[in-house]
């Protein structure tokens, strides 16, 4: 009596790697819409930065607005920022939401908020 030895095989399946693929794609894709938020966000906070050296609120604001017409920021302008005085130091806040459309009525939404160093 011959024992017959039945291999197993293991791996992925065809439709399994299509599923695969398909779902990188799209998160390739979301990832390529979101990327130049992040970094518009870092292109803020280096304008906040640069603008924290204004002595009052109205000259932040402009230094701000100049920052963003060279680094071609949109999403947020001068009159958004939230200037305060701490002590002796001027303190700049923003925040702001994008919107990344997905598929149908879906949409990716990205809260960035941060302030000056």
């Amino acid at each position: 009596m011959a024992h017959s030895l039945k291999s197993r095989q293991t791996g992925l399946s065809f439709f399994g790697l299509i599923f695969v693929i398909v779902v990188l794609v799209g998160l390739g894709a979301l990832g390529a819409q979101a990327f130049p938020t992040v970094v518009e966000f870092q292109s803020i906070k280096k304008a906040v930065d640069k603008a924290k050296v204004g002595n009052t609120p109205a000259e932040v604001r402009t230094i701000f607005d100049k920052a963003t017409e060279i680094d071609d920021i949109k999403s947020i302008k001068g009159k958004d920022l939230v200037v305060e005085k701490v002590g002796d130091k001027t303190v700049v806040k923003f925040a702001y939401n994008k919107e990344i459309p997905m598929f149908g009525p879906a949409y990716l939404l990205l809260k960035y908020e941060g302030q000056s160093k």
